[in-house]
């Protein structure tokens, strides 16, 4: 039986023709180099979101509902509406905090700026505001934090000019350092300062997981101005998050490779930080749950 191509009188393609198609379907040898940021930050992201819920899910269900608060009744015996949300905050001792912060996280990661549930806080000023960043950027727990972004970043290669070994660890260190120390910079102080915005994180602390998720991640939009302390409670759009990140991510352009700093991988940065500042106030916002919970509302 004849070929098919002959029947046809369609000449098979040639050796030549096959290869020249092969060739014409190679993807640029710069597509090798795409860069790892958008890997390496929703990596971060997907673990502090997997911490915040994993640990959270059991010591919220463990939860009994109080129902008979004295100080959240009214006088007609029905519960105001109000007294749950962190932007109305009712005054009361530290042993009634049922959402107890600490400044520390499992002691590796800063947990400074975050508010107890229905804590009132008088406005920072300018040197408060920038003592905050400091604790934030030279505590102790701090450079473990950074020590642990930088082993990430070092074992998925993000910058290959950095080398292999432990020089090249050093680098990707004081680069995070850098990184975070430039953040905080922006975000907690300078920013803050200038929009008369309140840097600190309230937490809400009562509800669901999705609705205390939801707000978690809302305070990447929205923050309070220095006035809300007072009870005055004026909420804003968050500069100091979205416009403060976006010039760390620009400032970190002078002490990275060249080849870093471009538009678009400066883009990339800025995008990334305010992801990880989303799946940190997750953390944030159910770390009293899994204290109270599992350790027993330890000090850290």
């Amino acid at each position: 039986m004849p070929p098919l191509c002959s029947l046809l009188s369609v000449k098979p393609p040639s050796d030549s023709l096959v290869l020249s198609a092969h060739a014409t379907t190679r993807l640029p040898a710069a597509s090798k180099d795409r860069p790892k940021l958008y890997s390496r930050g929703a990596r971060y992201g997907c673990w502090l979101i997997f911490l915040a819920m994993a640990l959270a899910m059991p010591a919220i269900a463990q939860e009994t509902p109080n129902t008979t608060p004295s100080s959240a009744t009214s006088s007609s015996g029905t519960m105001s509406s109000t007294s749950a949300l962190p932007d109305n905050p009712k005054p009361g001792s530290a042993a009634d905090v049922t959402g107890k912060q600490t400044k520390r996280i499992l002691y590796v990661i800063p947990n400074f700026r975050s508010v107890s549930v229905d804590v009132i806080l008088p406005p920072q000023t300018p040197k408060q505001k920038f003592i905050l960043m400091l604790q934030d950027s030279f505590d102790y727990s701090s450079f473990l934090y950074v020590g642990g972004v930088a082993a990430v970043a070092d074992a998925e290669r993000s910058y290959p000019e950095f080398g292999h070994g432990a020089a090249a660890y050093g680098r990707y260190y004081w680069h995070s350092f850098a990184d975070n120390v430039n953040g905080n910079l922006f975000t907690e102080a300078l920013l803050p300062i200038a929009t008369h915005e309140d840097p600190r994180y309230y937490t809400m602390g009562r509800g669901g997981i999705f609705k205390r998720s939801v707000y978690s991640i809302s305070r990447l939009l929205i923050t309070r101005t220095d006035l809300t302390a007072t009870n005055n409670a004026h909420d804003t759009f968050n500069f100091s998050e979205v416009v403060g990140n976006g010039a760390a991510a620009g400032i970190s352009n002078l002490y990275y490779p060249s080849r870093e700093r471009t538009w678009t991988k400066t883009g990339q940065k800025w995008i990334v930080q305010i992801g990880l500042d989303g799946g940190s106030n997750l953390v944030k916002e159910f770390w009293p749950d899994v204290n109270a919970h599992i350790f027993h509302n330890a000090n850290w």
